[in-house]
């Protein structure tokens, strides 16, 4: 089992943007020295939800401070940006820190993102299949064209080559995709890519989209190899404490302000109304989900995830205090007591 932080950069009441990124900084610096395997780092833009703008630069910062942990985006929005810059920019990844990337790109939502940075909301209404081909193309061939609806350009050398790395696996950096619809579920599955599954999905619903990735999968025509190892990842939230209601007590103290803050700032880019969830019932809701209790509790809890979907690997958001010092004492725990656990 693979155990890795998920990342936000959460800017929490009363705090500066400057200390969320600190904060950021360090646990995934401790998720190193406490032996987690990964740390997953979001990307959002104009909201204090998240603070990073730029997962692939956070990304370049700490694999620069670490030596063995993978570090991979949760996600890219690619929607935003051009396919091939981000492909560019993960090559440069992979290259540089000896295949310990992994590229995450999602499709982000309707904000206003697509009207600041000029994409449109026919971006993310359409042109998600387009722009994730075209960046897998990027990854894997020596030199790429394209001819499509929203990117057109003559045949160029892919510089640099992702299969040039020296030391480290062969090919380029592992791309998963953020999944949140049967639709997307769908274009995972046909392109054999796995999934990232979101925090707010209990066992029994993300069982339910691995079981449709396979599906689509096979019909593809992709090897029960490949779908047996597709490597699934779960997004969800830890706080370690000596009893349960010690560890959602910290969490229903700190994460509705941040939640209704964060997610009140996101603007739409045509107008259309948005059902927001409640701060306090939605935190609730991932205490109940994810391993938020004892160290015992929280070991179990991913044992039972993985038993009932198949996953082994979890992106776990362990800044929910909102406090650096908490933080890095629950990032430390997680490594020390739950990991021995898990075997």
């Amino acid at each position: 089992m693979r155990v890795g932080t998920f990342v936000l950069a959460a800017q929490f009441p009363g705090q500066g943007q400057g200390e969320a990124l600190h904060r950021a900084v360090r646990s995934a610096e401790v998720a190193e020295e406490a032996g987690l395997d990964a740390v997953w780092l979001a990307e959002h833009h104009f909201v204090p939800y998240g603070v990073c703008p730029s997962a692939t630069t956070l990304a370049a910062l700490l694999l620069g401070r670490t030596r063995r942990i993978q570090v991979g985006t949760a996600v890219s929005v690619l929607p935003s940006a051009h396919p091939v810059a981000l492909g560019e920019q993960a090559a440069l990844l992979h290259l540089t820190s000896g295949g310990r990337f992994v590229l995450g790109v999602g499709r982000g939502g309707p904000w206003v993102d697509l009207e600041v940075f000029g994409a449109g909301l026919a971006a993310y209404e359409e042109g998600f299949p387009e722009s994730l081909d075209l960046l897998l193309r990027w990854l894997r061939e020596p030199r790429v064209d394209a001819d499509g609806e929203r990117f057109a350009f003559r045949e160029v050398a892919v510089v640099p080559r992702c299969e040039e790395l020296i030391d480290g696996p062969s090919g380029g950096p592992e791309v998963v995709v953020a999944c949140t619809s049967p639709k997307s579920v769908r274009l995972a599955a046909e392109r054999g890519l796995p999934m990232l599954l979101g925090m707010h999905c209990g066992d029994e619903e993300k069982a339910d989209m691995i079981t449709l990735w396979r599906e689509h999968a096979l019909a593809a025509g992709h090897s029960a190899d490949r779908i047996t190892g597709a490597g699934h990842v779960s997004a969800g939230v830890v706080q370690i404490a000596d009893r349960t209601d010690e560890a959602v007590e910290t969490l229903v103290k700190a994460m509705p302000g941040w939640l209704k803050q964060g997610l009140d700032a996101h603007v739409t880019v045509d107008g259309r109304q948005r059902a927001m969830r409640d701060p306090v019932a939605y935190t609730e809701l991932l205490c109940s989900l994810h391993p938020v209790g004892p160290p015992r509790l929280a070991a179990d809890r991913l044992a039972a995830t993985a038993e009932r979907t198949g996953i082994t690997r979890f992106a776990l958001l362990a800044e929910g205090s909102g406090d650096l010092a908490t933080t890095e004492e629950n990032v430390r725990r997680v490594g020390a007591e739950v990991l021995p656990l898990l075997g």
